[in-house]
C-alpha cells in the first residue's frame, strides 16, 4: 500500500530550492532546477514564476500559477525518485530541441 504524505509548509531557501516540511515531521531540502523541463515545468525556470509557489491546502502539496505541481509522496521521497525525474526531464528536453 502506498503511503500518503501531506506538505504542511515550505520556505524558499535559495534559487529553485525549497525546504519542505511534511505531516510526519520530516523535511526535504529540494533543488528543483534539474527537473524544470518539459511543457509544464519549464516555465518555472523563470525564478519570478518559481517563487510564486503556494501550498494548496486542498491537495496538500505545492502548486504554481501555471498548474505545475508535484505529488506530495514524490516530494517526501525525493532522494529515491530524483534520478528518474532528471532522466525524464532530459528526455523531454531532447524531444523539444
Amino acid at each position: 500500500m502506498r503511503e500518503i504524505h501531506r506538505v504542511c509548509s515550505f520556505e524558499i531557501v535559495g534559487p529553485y530550492t525549497l525546504n519542505i516540511r511534511f505531516d510526519d515531521d520530516t523535511e526535504q531540502r529540494i533543488n528543483f532546477e534539474p527537473v524544470l523541463g518539459g511543457e509544464l515545468f519549464r516555465p518555472l525556470r523563470d525564478l519570478s514564476v518559481f517563487n510564486q509557489a503556494q501550498l494548496d491546502s486542498e491537495v496538500d502539496t505545492l502548486v504554481w500559477p501555471n498548474g505545475a505541481d508535484f505529488d506530495p509522496a514524490t516530494l517526501h521521497n525525493w532522494p529515491e525518485v530524483v534520478d528518474a525525474l532528471i532522466a525524464q526531464t532530459e528526455k523531454w528536453e531532447s524531444v523539444a530541441a
